[in-house]
């Protein structure tokens, strides 16, 4: 798992929550269902089975991989459309190339995350390059939707590419977890994703027997999805492990702690932390398309058959 790294985490900004901070209790443990995606890249599904309140303004997030494709197995996804939110892809081992019909794309590898803003309607593709396709290797990585208010739905799209080197590198006090803010903030280190919707995205690397205690904005949600790797979360020091995801309810701060004994797929709990303002606007979600109304959903549709989303390029470079 060779995403951005550093040799002395001690050398980094220390972040720790203070000590009157209120710990937010953990509501929830799921565990993700697993299935396919796109041309049948196996993925996590990370937010089954729980309530949209506790998610919003997230939809939903896919942990791709971890697969060591054979050669000739690396799969990507067609064509196809989105309207009315953001797609977030952090790409922790492998290569995949995104091009979209708005003129966005490039080529993301180990740390770096592609930020599209699908606003009022594009297409595009993710697929790995053929040089990846022909020898095969290791592919990781994540999926999240983040909705878009309705002020913002059909808003003009958005593409930024955001390279490893350039996430926030934070550490624990001890330095025995390393904190790569992607997006939003963490006690005043700003992450370089531009987001719409207020949120915070965190890859955190947390030592065997090491505890991190964040400070976390009071007005956002709190969530905890396990890489790889077993630990607990909160203050109760709820078991997790690789697939699962934790809700934590109100408060300012969220704990999270790393097994002293790790097993020998990981040396360390991997851990994604999300938060965000909560949207709370009626949503209608179907397919690739996620708007206010059933009624904006079927003009979505009608925009794509109609070709009013863009269209393929002659030549995609895939």
């Amino acid at each position: 798992m060779p995403a951005v790294t550093v040799d002395n985490p001690l050398t980094l900004p220390k972040v720790a929550a203070s000590g009157d901070a209120v710990a937010r209790p953990v509501l929830a443990v799921t565990t993700a269902p697993s299935g396919f995606e796109g041309e049948g890249f196996p993925v996590r599904r990370a937010f089954a089975g729980i309530n949209y309140r506790h998610l919003d303004p997230f939809i939903m997030m896919d942990q791709m991989g971890e697969v060591e494709y054979a050669a000739g197995e690396p799969k990507g996804t067609p064509w196809h459309p989105h309207r009315g939110f953001e797609t977030v892809t952090y790409l922790i081992d492998g290569t995949f190339i995104h091009q979209d019909s708005n003129g966005g794309g490039g080529t993301i590898e180990n740390g770096d995350t592609q930020w599209m803003t699908a606003g009022s309607g594009l297409l595009h593709i993710e697929a790995p390059p053929e040089s990846l396709v022909q020898s095969g290797g290791l592919f990781h990585g994540l999926q999240l939707w983040v909705n878009l208010p309705k002020a913002d739905k059909m808003m003009n799209p958005r593409y930024q590419d955001i390279r490893g080197g350039e996430v926030q590198l934070l550490a624990s006090p001890d330095g025995g977890a390393l904190l790569r803010v992607i997006a939003g903030e963490l006690d005043g280190h700003q992450g370089p994703g531009i987001t719409h919707t207020p949120i915070t995205m965190i890859h955190a690397t947390v030592r065997p027997g090491a505890e991190v205690t964040l400070p976390w904005r009071e007005d956002f949600n709190g969530l905890a999805y396990v890489l790889a790797g077993r630990g607990t979360v909160g203050a109760e020091r709820r078991p997790i492990a690789m697939g699962q995801t934790a809700v934590f309810g109100a408060g300012g701060s969220l704990t999270v702690r790393a097994d002293e004994r790790q097993d020998g797929h990981t040396p360390d709990l991997e851990v994604v932390l999300l938060g965000g303002r909560p949207i709370r606007e009626p949503m209608a979600h179907y397919g690739p398309f996620v708007m206010n109304s059933q009624a904006e959903l079927k003009q979505a549709f009608e925009d794509f058959q109609a070709g009013r989303l863009g269209t393929v390029p002659a030549v995609h470079g895939m």
